[in-house]
Order: C-alpha cells, then structure tokens, then sequence
C-alpha cells in the first residue's frame, strides 16, 4: 500500500508538468493546427539557457546560489520569448497562410537551429545546477517506509498547476479568451468581424511558448539539467495528446496529459522502465487513430 501511495505521489509532480505543457501547446495547436515540434523544442531551449546562465552567474561572475538561479530564470525567460515572436511572427504565421503543412517541416528547421545555438554556447558541454529546495516532506509512513516529496516538487506542481487554472480562467470568463476562441474556430470571419487574427497568432504562440520557457526553468530546476532529446520526449507526447484532443478545450488537453503522466509513472513502478516510453507513446497513437476528427485537424 505505501509503495503505491508512493508512486501516486510521484505522479503528482510529472502529471503538473504534463498538464501546464499540454495546456500551454494547445494554444498554438489551436492557430496552427497541425503538429508542430517547436514547442518541445522551445522548452528544452529555455531549460538549457537557463543552466548556461545560471552556470556563468555562478562561475564566472560569483554570485550566491539564488542570484545565480535568479539570472538563469530571466536570461531563460528573455531569449525564449524573444525566440517565440520571431518564430511566431516570420515563420510560422507567413507558412500557415500560404501552405500550412509547411508549418511541420519548418519546425524540423527551428528546432536544429535552437539546438545547434546552444550547443555552440554551452561548448557541448553538460551543465548541471547544484540540487536546492531538496528537503522531503512526509505525508505517510508505514514502519521503515515514507510516502514523501521534496520541497521544489510541490512547488514546481503547485506553479504549474495555478499556470492552468489561471489560464484556464482566462480563456474562459474573458474577451480574450473569446477571440482566441474566434480566430481559432474561423480565423476569415474573426477578421470580418474586426479582429486582427495576425496578432492573436503571434500572441497564442508567444504565450504557448512562455508556459513552456517556465515549464522549462522548474523541471531544470528539479532534474538539474536539460537536454534537447528529454524536451523532444515531453514535446512529443504533448503533441500527440493535444492532437487526440483536438484545440478547442485546452484544458481537456491538460487533464489527458496528466493521465498520460498518472499512466507512465505507474508503469515506471510497475512495470520494465525500458518499454515504458514505447508503450506510452504507441498508446497515445492508438488513442489518436481511433479519435481523430477532421474538424479538428483539417
């Protein structure tokens, strides 16, 4: 019983994760439409700018450990935003207007030039942050065996966790959320109504991005590094399950993704770890085939 008390526990983390990751891609799904890899991409970008910053804050200008983490997070923050506009505003938007699947292969192309940039800057080297806000915290214990978390867990899920809610609120009990909804149902008549769907584009691919640039600073912040085959795995499996889901909930999305995470993690201990992300990713397919619609991925 503790040991799956345990598992479960574990999930809660991975599935806050999954969610806000899923959420936060569903807003671009929703202007694009197909599927598009730069999202994992921008957030293995934003973990790694934030370990080069955090590194060269520590190492080279010596600054106490929160300063350190502090630069990393805003240097993380700054370059993946400025990222997103760019990609958003001259490669995305022109391609999905002239020929969106073009939108698929042009994220291929994003995602090595993300890479290949800080691969350059970090040297190819591997960058680690020193372990903080490690202290468990015990929610059950059965003779030798504790239930626990760490401190940067709860926190990390609790961030993204309200990233969803407040997201959540925002497209739903707002104006803005209503022309998201517009240009993303029917972008021609959203224009002929008055709304300017070029900029609600950028702007769902800015915010899609800026979810993921934080989503990349808190796991890097508890993994400790980050690397672009990790961010592709989470991209991946996000992809497919806003794709299953189709764009108009993105919270629907959140919620599948965090099944994704409860159903991962309970294999990871139950289960060989080796065909965990095999098993996953076929399920997600199969949930994809069976479910796609047309209306959602014209």
């Amino acid at each position: 019983m503790a040991y799956l008390l345990q598992q479960l526990a574990n999930a809660v983390p991975v599935a806050a994760l999954y969610a806000a990751l899923a959420f936060g891609y569903s807003l671009a799904f929703a202007m694009t439409r197909r599927a598009d890899i730069t999202f994992g991409a921008l957030f293995a970008f934003a973990g790694q700018i934030y370990v080069f910053f955090a590194h060269a804050g520590w190492n080279q200008l010596y600054l106490v450990l929160p300063a350190a983490l502090a630069l990393g997070a805003a240097a993380s923050l700054l370059y993946t935003f400025g990222a997103a506009v760019l990609i958003g505003r001259h490669v995305m938007l022109p391609l999905r207007r002239a020929s969106p699947n073009t939108v698929i292969v042009a994220s291929l192309g994003v995602l090595v030039v993300l890479e290949e940039m800080v691969r350059i800057a970090m040297e190819s080297r591997g960058l680690w942050l020193s372990p903080f806000l490690n202290r468990e915290v015990v929610f059950w214990a059965d003779g030798g065996f504790k239930v626990t978390l760490t401190l940067i867990q709860l926190l990390n899920a609790a961030i993204m966790v309200s990233l969803v809610f407040v997201g959540h609120l925002l497209l739903t009990r707002t104006r803005l959320g209503r022309v998201w909804r517009g240009v993303a149902d029917d972008p021609l008549a959203a224009e002929m109504c008055g709304t300017d769907a070029r900029a609600v584009f950028v702007w769902s691919y800015v915010a899609s991005a800026a979810i993921a640039a934080v989503c990349g600073v808190l796991a890097t912040s508890y993994y400790g590094t980050m690397d672009f085959g990790a961010g592709l795995m989470f991209g991946l499996k996000v992809v497919l399950v806003a794709a299953a889901g189709g764009y108009s909930v993105p919270l629907r999305s959140a919620l599948g993704a965090a099944a994704v995470a409860l159903a991962e993690t309970l294999w990871s201990g139950y289960g060989p770890i080796l065909w965990r992300d095999l098993v996953i990713v076929g399920g997600l397919v199969t949930v994809l085939v069976i479910s796609r619609q047309e209306r959602a991925i014209p």
